[in-house]
Order: C-alpha cells, then sequence, then structure tokens
C-alpha cells in the first residue's frame, strides 16, 4: 500500500516517466507470447515466457506461514529483452480445493506493493482459494521489485502555497532538483516503470504461473492496468474484476482536482460525524471544526512536528495521511482518536501509522508495519512510484513558460476543490514537470475492446474514483463492460460491501455475471475488514 513519513506525496494516485523508452516499445508492437516468440518481426521473448516460479515460505516479520513467495524475471526494456533483467516479487495463497488456476490481483496505488498488502489482505479473498491460487506481486519499481526513490525529498516538500504564485523561478528550480533527485536514486528503471510495462510484465506473470489466460481482480489505479492488459493482449483475457474504477481519458490535472473535490467532500463528512463526538478534537461546531484542520494543517507547515521517523511531520504528511483514512468510514474512529493525539499531545505517531500502513489503497490495515523491511524498500517508494508512474502514462507536459503562466490558475483551481487536500495534489502534478514527456498509449488505443465480458464496479460515493469514470470507461471499452452499480460510500466495493464482494467471488469463480444495469445498495452493516 506500507512506507513514509518520510514523504507521503499522494493520496491517490499519480506521478512519473516513461518518456522514449515507451515510443520504441509502441513502434516494435506487442511482445511476442510463448507461441510466437520466434516471429522475427518482434523481440524474442521466449526465455521470459519459458520460466515457472518456484515457491517459497515467504521471509520477513509478519509473514502469514501459509503465503508463498518467488520471483518473475522481466527484462527491463522490452524492446531489447538481451539486455538488462528484473526480478518481480510475487506471492500466493494455494488454492485450497479443486485449483483451475490463478486469480492475480492488484490493489491500486499506483505503487502499492502487492506481496505486503497480500499479507495483510489475504482473509478478504480465503473464497477464491476454493477454485484458484490467489496471487499479488509488486510491480517494477514498487516495493521488492526494483523499488524507485526520491531520496532526500526536501525540494518537493518546500513548495509552498505561497512560493507557487510569488516566486514561479522558485518552484521550477525545486521541481528540475526533484526529478534530478529522483532519478539518482531510481536508477535505469525509472524509464521503464509506466502501465504499459506493468502490463507487458503481468502477461509474462501469467504465463510463469502456467495459466492460459488471465484471471484478475484490480482495484483502483489496478483498473487502469487491467485495461491497459486487455487492450494489450485481448486474447489472453479470461474472468477479469475492475472495481474503483479509473479514468483513461482525462489529464493527471483534471483527476488531481476530481481527487481533491472528493476528498474534501470526504473530510466534510467525518468532521460532521466527528463533532457529534464529545471527543472531537475539533470541538463540537462543523463550521469552526472545518478551519480548525485547515489551521492545523497550515501551522504544520510553517512548524513541523518532531518525531522518531528520521524527518519532522509536516502539515502535507497530514494530509496524506488524512487521505488515506477518508477511504472508509470504519477508519473513522481511529483516525478521531489519532488526531486527538496529534491535537492534544503533540504525537504524531497514531496519525503517521494511516500513511505507514497503507497508501491509496482498498484494502489495508493501518500501522501494520513489519511487512515491508525499510532496509530493503526505500522510506519514500510508495509516493516516488506513484509520481513515476502517473507521469509516465500522461503525455501532457506543459514547458517552463506555460507552467510559469499557469501556477496562479491551477492554485486557485485547487484551493477551490479543496482548501486542505488542493496544495497536496497540486504537488502531484507538478511534480511531473522535468520529466520526460509520457506515453500516449492509454489515451489512445485503450478503447473499444474485442475481449470476453468484463465486469466494472463503480461506487456511488467513492472520494477517489468517482462513479462517473466507471460509466465513461465502460463506454470507452465497448460491449465488453458490464457495469455493476454499488450505492454505498468509500474506495472500491469490495471490502465493503456483501453484494459486491458476492457478486465479484461468483463472477471469477463460475464465469456468472450480474445483469447489466444491476445494484448493490448501501451495507449498513460493512464487512468490518479493515
Amino acid at each position: 500500500m506500507l512506507a513514509k513519513l518520510s514523504t507521503r506525496c499522494a493520496a491517490l494516485r499519480r506521478g512519473a516517466l516513461l518518456g522514449t523508452a515507451v515510443l520504441v516499445l509502441l513502434t516494435g508492437g506487442l511482445p511476442a507470447a510463448a507461441g510466437d516468440a520466434k516471429d522475427a518481426s518482434r523481440p524474442d521473448l521466449s526465455r521470459f515466457y519459458e520460466q515457472r516460479v518456484s515457491w517459497s515460505r515467504c521471509k520477513g516479520d509478519g509473514m502469514p506461514k501459509d503465503l508463498e513467495c518467488g520471483k518473475v524475471t522481466v527484462p527491463l526494456d522490452y524492446a531489447r529483452p538481451g539486455g538488462a533483467t528484473l526480478d518481480l516479487a510475487v506471492a500466493r495463497y494455494r488454492a485450497a480445493g479443486h485449483r483451475t488456476g490463478s486469480v492475480v490481483l492488484n490493489f491500486g496505488g499506483p505503487g502499492g506493493p502487492g506481496v505486503a498488502q497480500l499479507a495483510a489482505s489475504g482473509k478478504e479473498f480465503m473464497g477464491l482459494t476454493d477454485n484458484y491460487d490467489v496471487v499479488s506481486f509488486d510491480p517494477r519499481g514498487v516495493g521488492r521489485s526494483s523499488p524507485v526513490s526520491c531520496g532526500d525529498r526536501d525540494d518537493v516538500l518546500a513548495i509552498e502555497g505561497s512560493a507557487t504564485v510569488d516566486d514561479p523561478a522558485k518552484v521550477l528550480g525545486q521541481l528540475r532538483r526533484a526529478a534530478a533527485a529522483c532519478e539518482k536514486h531510481s536508477g535505469p528503471v525509472l524509464r521503464h516503470i509506466g502501465t504499459v510495462d506493468a502490463a507487458k510484465d503481468l502477461d509474462v506473470i501469467r504465463q510463469a504461473l502456467g495459466d492460459r489466460k488471465l484471471t484478475y481482480l484490480g482495484f483502483s489505479y489496478g483498473t487502469r492496468l487491467g485495461a491497459v492488459y486487455a487492450a494489450l493482449f485481448p486474447g489472453k483475457v479470461g474472468r477479469m474484476a475492475l472495481d474503483g474504477v479509473d479514468t483513461l481519458t482525462e489529464p493527471l490535472t483534471e483527476q488531481a482536482l476530481v481527487g481533491a473535490h472528493g476528498q474534501q467532500v470526504a473530510l466534510d463528512g467525518f468532521v460532521d460525524w466527528c463533532v457529534r463526538d464529545i471527543a472531537c478534537p475539533f470541538g463540537q461546531d462543523a463550521r469552526t471544526a472545518r478551519q480548525a484542520v485547515v489551521d492545523l494543517v497550515r501551522s504544520l507547515d510553517r512548524d513541523p512536528l518532531p518525531t522518531g521517523f528520521g524527518r519532522p511531520f509536516t502539515g502535507q504528511d497530514l494530509v496524506g495521511a488524512m487521505g488515506q483514512a477518508l477511504y472508509s468510514k470504519e477508519l473513522w474512529p481511529s483516525l478521531e482518536r489519532a488526531l486527538a493525539e496529534l491535537v492534544q499531545d503533540g504525537d504524531a505517531s497514531g496519525i503517521a501509522g494511516f500513511s505507514l500502513g497503507g497508501y491509496a489503497l482498498p484494502l489495508r490495515t493501518p500501522g501494520g508495519g513489519g511487512l515491508v523491511d525499510p532496509q530493503e524498500v526505500p522510506l519514500d517508494n510508495l509516493p516516488a512510484a506513484l509520481m513515476a508512474i502517473n507521469c509516465a502514462d500522461d503525455p501532457d507536459r506543459p514547458d517552463a513558460a506555460r507552467l510559469t503562466r499557469e501556477l496562479g490558475r491551477m492554485r486557485a483551481a485547487f484551493e477551490h476543490a479543496s482548501p486542505v487536500f488542493g496544495q497536496f495534489r497540486m504537488t502531484e502534478v507538478l511534480l511531473c514537470y522535468g520529466r520526460p514527456k509520457g506515453t500516449d498509449f492509454i489515451r489512445e488505443r485503450v478503447k473499444d475492446l474485442d475481449t470476453p465480458k468484463m465486469l466494472l464496479v463503480g461506487t456511488r460515493g467513492d472520494p477517489a474514483t468517482p462513479y462517473r469514470w466507471t460509466v465513461e470507461t465502460a463506454e470507452r471499452l465497448g460491449p465488453s463492460a458490464v457495469v455493476l452499480d454499488n450505492r454505498g460510500e468509500g474506495h472500491t466495493g469490495y471490502a465493503s460491501s456483501k453484494c459486491v464482494h458476492g457478486k465479484v467471488d461468483t463472477f471469477l469463480l463460475y464465469g456468472t455475471l450480474p445483469p447489466s444495469g444491476s445494484s448493490c445498495a448501501a451495507d449498513t452493516e460493512g464487512r468490518g475488514t479493515r
């Protein structure tokens, strides 16, 4: 989902780089599968498609005893498969019943480590082990799969709202230094980290698992990955369910504005709930409580709180942590207690746990440390990967003159979308500056798919991926897409709705889709999984 009190540059999804390598990939054609690996017009990928995963018990504190780990080797550059390679970390729970194959999970982010998330949230998917091995993986640049990092990110964290307008040259300099630091600390994987590459990795994983077709469940950003896979490998699509559907067309700036607004709505809902409790640290009046949250963020940005995590806790750290907690109402009592500790005792450990335990993921346990070793994975890996992947997937890249002209207007738009989350989300967009232009493959080619039916789940009250994105993406993908309307709240529906959970499992296990236009009523009891 999950380290990083050392950074917090995201609460949803978006961040950095693919560039010229992607353009080479796309002009080189699709990677050859095992059956056509010797096609002279395509790079020879046979050695990657001929491998099988060697499984053993996962190492590390907090790893479940029944979780098995392995690796899958992929080329760094699919256009040059004879060159450098990467090892992708994979994990599985073995099928308890009659095994018919594997179901591969991606928990979102982008940048969420699937191995750690599967270890933390595996119980949610035990029903699928009736027929499947339940598998997840750390995508390239993420977790234990050649993790990217930006090192000391003070230049990023120093991008204050006033400087954005009053001194744009200073901000552009900070952004250039931040981009250079990410490249320095990440190594060559940074130029080969976008979703197009990840989808090609996913097909190698499918073959290494011994599956003829891919059975897949993707959450949030994982829906983007699933859609790109379906566009690249339509003949390899099996049963595919996409929950919390991402946009395939909106520019990164528009996505960030939507995200900021959605998070502000969720925060307002939390405040309305909080002030009804005498223990609410912001008092019992909703209007003054909302302003108190804004004041707290600004105060911590001016005077960060010392911590034991290696760097002070800033207002933007608080914004990132709150963003995680607001994905589910089930986390609100824990959020209230953590904020009370921060406000009353100056203790940031509780609120920091939301970011340390999960990051823009639909399923996770806050504070569930121990699954990712900070000696093995940089503390800033998740936000660094989020930036890298989102920037790699977005072809828009304004030059310095245009960015300078538009900074004031951008700031106003983001502050209007959210006085709390606006600066945070705008910084995500700005951090693509100084990085190579991203691919246009997703906007131009991921549409009108000729695949088996896919199940798309949209949640009406989703603060991260609004329901309209589900409808728009379904229309774009074509007749293959079947929409399930979840009339609940929170980011994604699988973990919070018994109805959604049941319909997704039924489809993946038996191939039975809900009727077109069907819906799930709001689950008032919830699943109690977080």
